[in-house]
Parts: structure tokens; C-alpha cells; sequence
């Protein structure tokens, strides 16, 4: 019969130690630990051989939050949507890019970045509603700032929020004959 290791004996990947890294480098910076205990632990991620190495080499950090894992370093899934006489929808898992911007003519559309990531600490979402109407739902955990201009229409500024230190999302856009709504819901819970 053949045993297999628990979560603490599996190997650690690249990309753990890369995890664990930064968050050290995170806690250097927020002054929870001292340089030269950076640099010794660094040297123990990077040996690290086992996912519960890295773990003991972190065990008195606190764990990082939604928002401290919210943007990412990859590539943006996509950076335009376009509705015309009809409806489009940008939702799900996906990375949301420095700026996306979204164009509903005689349609409309929705914008759900709760389950995205952010390429950035601040995005911006440009929707332009003619004759049409965007929804922007964004998460609660994130600041929002809304710029938008209804000309014979309506820019809805629900969504607006401060949230000190979290990440940013400013809506700008025009809504004429039309409109752009904006809400705040709770992120999906991880499945």
C-alpha cells in the first residue's frame, strides 16, 4: 500500500518560494522583521525542499488577506468589451488590467471584478454607455472612486468607498442616452 505525504512533507514548487518570499519582503517592509532576519530567512525559503519548511520559516507572520493577494504579476485576460445591439460579460476569474475600458451601444453589459485579480494596485474601468447600459460590481474590500458623466443619462456613484491601504478602482466614462451602474457586493467565497 502506498502512503501518501501529508500537505506539510509535499514539495515545495518554485512558485511557493517565490509566495513565501514576498511575503517576508512584505513583512521587512511593514518593520515586523529586521533586515538581516530577512536575509536569513530568504536563505531558508530558498532551501526550503518541502511546502511545511516554508510554513515554519513564516509560522509568526500573520496571513496575508484577500486584498494583500488581490494584484498580481500576470498578464491581463482581456483589456475591451463591446456591445452593440446586444449584451456582454466580463465575470469570473480573470486579470483585470490597468485600464479596461467598455463600450455599450444600443445594448448593454456587465463588469464583475469580485472574482478578478488586478494587474495593478490602481485600475480603471472606462465605460461608455450610448443609447446602452454597463453594470460595475466591484468587491467591498477595495476602495472605489467614481468619475463618470451622464449626458441625458445616468453615472451611478453607489459603488464610491474609502478603504485605506486596499486597492483602487477609479470608473470613468460617459453615459448619454444611457447608463453606468456601479455596486459593491462581498468577493465570492473560494470554492
Amino acid at each position: 500500500m502506498v502512503e501518501h505525504p501529508g500537505p506539510q512533507q509535499v514539495r515545495a514548487s518554485d512558485q511557493d518560494r517565490d509566495h513565501a518570499a514576498g511575503r517576508l519582503r512584505e513583512a521587512a517592509a511593514e518593520g515586523r522583521i529586521e533586515l538581516t532576519e530577512l536575509d536569513r530567512r530568504l536563505t531558508e525559503v530558498f532551501g526550503a525542499r518541502t511546502r511545511g519548511e516554508l510554513e515554519r520559516v513564516s509560522r509568526d507572520l500573520p496571513e496575508p488577506g484577500r486584498t494583500d493577494t488581490l494584484v498580481v504579476d500576470e498578464e491581463p485576460s482581456s483589456r475591451l468589451a463591446v456591445s452593440v445591439f446586444g449584451w456582454f460579460s466580463r465575470r469570473g476569474r480573470w486579470i483585470a488590467p490597468r485600464r479596461f475600458t467598455s463600450l455599450s451601444m444600443f445594448g448593454g453589459g456587465e463588469i464583475d471584478l469580485r472574482d478578478a485579480r488586478f494587474a495593478d494596485r490602481e485600475i480603471g474601468v472606462r465605460a461608455f454607455a450610448l443609447w446602452g447600459y454597463t453594470e460595475v460590481i466591484v468587491p467591498d474590500d477595495v476602495e472605489v472612486e467614481v468619475k463618470g458623466f451622464g449626458l441625458f443619462g445616468m453615472f451611478d456613484r453607489s459603488a464610491v468607498r474609502r478603504e485605506q491601504g486596499a486597492p483602487r478602482v477609479v470608473i470613468s466614462g460617459l453615459a448619454l442616452f444611457g447608463g453606468v451602474g456601479t455596486k459593491t457586493k462581498a468577493p465570492r467565497k473560494a470554492s
